[in-house]
C-alpha cells in the first residue's frame, strides 16, 4: 500500500463560486516581500552571503565573506524602493499585504511604522530569508516559532499568515501544527483558497504566484522590462475578470519585492496596472487576511469522506460491496497508490474499475455470476443487496404486471442459458421499457461481444453507488 499525496484535481471541472464581497468578478491581492536585512549574510551569522533575487543574475554565495554588491543592492530596497512602493499604494487606496522576514522587520522600525499606519497586514515570511530545502524538521520548526515571536514582538501583534518561500517540503506541515495561522501561502498551485486537512487541522490555504512575480526581473527567462511584466499582468488580469464575468471569480496574486519593482525603470508598470484595474467594476483589492475570514465565512470547512485516508477493514466495509459480491476489487484498490485524487466518486471508481479490468476472464465471470436476474426470484423474495434492490426499484422493477414479470422470467432463463452469467444492465439509466428493449436486443448478442458489455455495465453500477457515497 502506498498514498499518494500530491492532489492533481483541486476543484476540478466545476469550482465554486467565490462570492467576493460586492458581487466582485476578481480579487487582486497584491503583496510586498519584505526581505532586506533578513537574507544571508555574514553579519547575520550566515556562513556565506546572498546570491538569490538580485540584479547580480546568477551570483554565487561567497563563503566567509560579505558580498559588498549584493549587500548594497538589498540596502536599496529599504531605503528607496520601500518607500517608493509604499507612496504608490497609499496614493492608489490600494491596501498591501507584506510578507515580512521578521529578522528584517526587526532591523527596519521606520517601514514597520510606515506599513501598520497604512494598515497594511504583516504577514510572516519566516526567521530569515533562507532556504530550508537542506534544514533538519526540527531546525526550521524552531525558526518557524522563533519567527513567530519576534514577529510579534517587533509588530505588537502575532502574524495570522505565513510564507517562507524558500521552503522544504515540511513547511506547511509545521505551519499548520502551530495553530497559529488563518492561512498559510506556501503553494501554488491554484487561482481559489481552499481548506487542507493536516492531521486535525483544517487548514485554510491561499495561494501565491511565481508568474505574477517581478522576481523574474532577477531570474532568466524573466522580465527584461517593465512593459513585460505589465503586459503580463494585465492579460493575468483579464482572463481572469472574464472568467469571474461568466460566474467563475477567481483571485489574482501579484508578487513584489521592494529592491526589484522598487527601481525607477520598474516601478511605472506596476503603477500603469494598478490603474489599469481601477478602470473597471467589479474588482476588489484586499489584503491576504481578509480573503482568509471571507473564504472561512462564506465557504467553511466541510467534513467530506477521504477513501484514501481509511484504513483497511473501513475502506472494505464502505466499499466492498461496490461490485456485487466482490470485496476482492476493493481490497486490491485499498493497495494501489491513492491520493486525493481517489477522494471522489470518479478517482475511487478509476482505482476500482482498475482492479477489474486488469482481473483474470474467469474473476471478471465471477463478477458477472454474483449479479441477481432482473426482477428475479431473489428479487421476489427479497434476498438482493441493498444496493440491487435500491437499483431494481428505481426503475419500477419492484412493481411489474404479472404479464411484465413473466416477460422478464422468461428473457432471464433464455440469456444465461445461451451467455452462462445474468443479464446485467445500469437500470438507473433506463425505465423500464428501455430495459426490456435492451433485454431483447443484446439476448442476440455473441457471447463473447455480450461479455464485454456486461462487463462494461458492471462498472457504471459500480459508478453510479460511489456516486450515491460521495
Amino acid at each position: 500500500m502506498t498514498r499518494y499525496p500530491r492532489d492533481f484535481s483541486g476543484y476540478g471541472a466545476n469550482p465554486p463560486d467565490a462570492a467576493w464581497p460586492g458581487g466582485a468578478r476578481i480579487a487582486v491581492q497584491f503583496v510586498l516581500n519584505f526581505e532586506e536585512g533578513g537574507e544571508n549574510c555574514l553579519l547575520h551569522g550566515d556562513a556565506a552571503s546572498e546570491a538569490f533575487l538580485s540584479e547580480i543574475v546568477g551570483a554565487q554565495p561567497w563563503p566567509g565573506q560579505r558580498h559588498w554588491n549584493m549587500e548594497s543592492i538589498y540596502d536599496y530596497g529599504a531605503r528607496a524602493g520601500f518607500w517608493r512602493l509604499h507612496r504608490l499604494f497609499t496614493g492608489a487606496g490600494v491596501p498591501v499585504t507584506v510578507y515580512g522576514v521578521a529578522s528584517a522587520l526587526a532591523r527596519a522600525p521606520e517601514q514597520v511604522r510606515a506599513m501598520q499606519l497604512a494598515g497594511w497586514e504583516i504577514a510572516s515570511h519566516g526567521l530569515k530569508w533562507i532556504d530550508y530545502k537542506d534544514h533538519a524538521e526540527a531546525d526550521e520548526a524552531a525558526d518557524m516559532m522563533e519567527a513567530i515571536r519576534l514577529h510579534g514582538e517587533v509588530t505588537g501583534e502575532s502574524p495570522r499568515g505565513w510564507y517562507t518561500g524558500r521552503c522544504s517540503v515540511n513547511t506547511v506541515a509545521l505551519a499548520a501544527k502551530t495553530g497559529q495561522f488563518e492561512y498559510i501561502s506556501d503553494t501554488y498551485d491554484d487561482d481559489l483558497p481552499y481548506w487542507s486537512k493536516i492531521g486535525r487541522r483544517n487548514q485554510l490555504i491561499i495561494p501565491y504566484t511565481l508568474d505574477c512575480n517581478d522576481m523574474r526581473f532577477a531570474t532568466p527567462q524573466g522580465f527584461n522590462v517593465g512593459d513585460q511584466f505589465y503586459a503580463y499582468l494585465r492579460d493575468t488580469f483579464d482572463a481572469l475578470y472574464a472568467e469571474g464575468a461568466a460566474g467563475a471569480a477567481k483571485m489574482m496574486s501579484v508578487g513584489l519585492h521592494c529592491r526589484l519593482i522598487g527601481r525607477p525603470g520598474r516601478v511605472q508598470a506596476l503603477k500603469r496596472f494598478i490603474d489599469y484595474i481601477q478602470g473597471f467594476e467589479g474588482v476588489w483589492c484586499p489584503r491576504r487576511i481578509e480573503i482568509a475570514e471571507h473564504w472561512r465565512k462564506v465557504h467553511p470547512p466541510r467534513k467530506r469522506l477521504r477513501p484514501s485516508a481509511l484504513k483497511k477493514a473501513d475502506f472494505l466495509e464502505k466499499f466492498g460491496g461496490i461490485f456485487e459480491h466482490s470485496e476482492w476489487i476493493a481490497e486490491r484498490a485499498f493497495d494501489l497508490e491513492l491520493g486525493p485524487a481517489h477522494d471522489t466518486a470518479i478517482g475511487l471508481h478509476s482505482a476500482l474499475a482498475r482492479m477489474f479490468r486488469s482481473a483474470t476472464v474467469d474473476e471478471r465471470m465471477g463478477v458477472l455470476r454474483a449479479h441477481p436476474d432482473l426482477a428475479g426470484k431473489l428479487a421476489a423474495a427479497k434476498r438482493l443487496t441493498a444496493e440491487s434492490t435500491k437499483e431494481q426499484a428505481s426503475a419500477g422493477l419492484d412493481a411489474l404486471t404479472d404479464k411484465e414479470r413473466a416477460s422478464f422470467e422468461k428473457l432471464n432463463k433464455a440469456y444465461v442459458k445461451k451467455h452462462g452469467f445474468p443479464f446485467i444492465i445500469a437500470v438507473k439509466d433506463h425505465d423500464k421499457a428501455g430495459i426490456l428493449r435492451a433485454f431483447q436486443r443484446r439476448l442476440d448478442h455473441e457471447t463473447d461481444t455480450e461479455f464485454d458489455e456486461a462487463c462494461r455495465q458492471v462498472e457504471r453500477i459500480a459508478e453510479i453507488r460511489l456516486e450515491a457515497i460521495l
